[in-house]
């Protein structure tokens, strides 16, 4: 993981349930973690983690299980948002940390969500990038299922590794237009682990749950902003902007005009200044 944290970044590896979590953590001050996403790792956020170090936080950044450093289990349930909640808990605990304030994109947006909803008492702020909370991402209708497509795509175990990475990943190339897209495929070569990356979907979001009732989640109780990029190919605004519907403690909503899915990448001063002020120091 490169974050460019300087000389003060602490690299370690945690033990959650059998599972290895890598984590680096740079700075001092109040407790901040930062969970990417698929398809990425913690680097996706090497643009926050000097400026938020800079305004006084400790910067915790795990790579979620299944992606970058960490542990790859091979079983499809061991990527269930349980487990991954459970991991969370695992980095505050190793840290001797009660709460910390935590900031999720893409899949990690589901994780801060989730994390936020059940175990308010270890949560300061809550900050969700791109991906709404889970009623408000099912109550975006029509115009979010299509958008979403991939999801169901990637329930089919082996074909969509297949279509992903036939001619040198064309397929993938298209679809993310990812900024870091050289370096995740080089990452999935060389350890083989895009399954695991697929098995998030495969074990959280299956078609059943389009058509089932809603989880009826408790309200999140922390602070709460989420911020939605008016370029993201994947993702509605109004799964975001309604997720305050879901929130007990106070509510903000942020658009960024411009950047698309990875803001973090696209747009760091602006996604830096949001979290500075959002968060306390």
């Amino acid at each position: 993981m490169a974050l460019n944290g300087g000389s003060g970044t602490r690299s370690m590896e945690i033990d959650s349930g059998g599972v290895t979590i890598h984590v680096e953590v740079t700075g001092e001050g109040r407790s901040v973690m930062l969970l990417h996403g698929f398809p990425d790792s913690g680097a996706l956020w090497r643009h926050q983690v000097p400026v938020l170090a800079d305004a006084g936080f400790q910067v915790i950044v795990p790579d979620l299980r299944g992606f970058g450093a960490s542990g790859v289990p091979e079983e499809v349930d061991a990527y269930s948002m349980i487990h991954s909640v459970g991991d969370v808990v695992a980095i505050l605990d190793h840290l001797g940390l009660e709460r910390a304030h935590i900031v999720g994109h893409d899949l990690g947006s589901a994780l801060a969500w989730a994390f936020g909803a059940f175990l308010p008492d270890r949560v300061d702020h809550l900050v969700t990038l791109s991906v709404g909370q889970a009623s408000s991402f099912r109550a975006a209708g029509i115009a979010q299922l299509s958008l979403s497509w991939y999801v169901f795509f990637f329930q089919f175990v082996g074909v969509a590794e297949q279509w992903l990475s036939a001619d040198g990943w064309a397929n993938y190339r298209e679809w993310s237009d990812h900024p870091d897209t050289e370096a995740i495929i080089a990452r999935w070569e060389a350890t083989g682990s895009l399954t695991a990356g697929l098995n998030w979907y495969r074990a959280n979001i299956t078609p059943e749950g389009w058509v089932a009732p809603p989880l009826d989640l408790p309200l999140v109780q922390a602070p709460t902003m989420g911020v939605w990029s008016s370029g993201d190919f994947a993702l509605t605004e109004v799964q975001m902007s309604g997720s305050g519907d879901y929130v007990a403690g106070p509510w903000r909503y942020e658009r960024i005009e411009g950047p698309g899915h990875w803001m973090q990448l696209e747009a760091p001063d602006e996604v830096n200044r949001l979290l500075v002020d959002f968060l306390p120091a």
